[in-house]
């Protein structure tokens, strides 16, 4: 089976990040506070839904990044989320009226669709993916 079953999100701000993937993908947070750790922020969690129960897809959560955000410029060191979406001009807009910066524009990839991404107010790097099996 092997598969990835659940995502997490560090952030400088969890609040602001459940607002801005609420925001651009319509995605629902609730903060959970984990029972038993007394450490301040170390107990707080938001666990993510990306869409309904039963239909494809896996739910995440966003929590306290410990250390320094990604430099700019720094190689990927981390798993990058590929979200699917039904428009990706319209998702890229939102994304990007909701603060976030393109860093690699759009662009075909032939027979499969269309894919650009982002850096979201934290600098993690997430992409979007429109199916259209006539993109080239």
């Amino acid at each position: 089976m092997n598969r990835v079953v659940h995502f997490e999100i560090h952030s400088a701000d969890p609040e602001r990040a459940a607002t801005f993937y609420r925001d651009v993908f319509g995605w629902t947070t609730n903060e959970w506070v984990v029972p038993g750790v007394e450490v301040a922020n170390e107990n707080r969690y938001w666990l993510v839904a990306t869409g309904p129960d039963g239909t494809p897809g896996i739910n995440g959560g966003i929590l306290f990044r410990r250390g320094a955000p990604p430099a700019v410029g720094q190689p990927v060191n981390a798993y990058v989320c590929t979200i699917g979406v039904a428009s990706l001009d319209a998702s890229l807009a939102r994304a990007l009226a909701a603060g976030a910066t393109n860093v690699l524009p759009k662009m075909a990839i032939r027979g499969v669709g269309w894919l650009a991404y982002c850096k979201d107010l934290d600098g993690n790097i997430f992409g979007m993916m429109q199916d259209d099996r006539n993109a080239a």
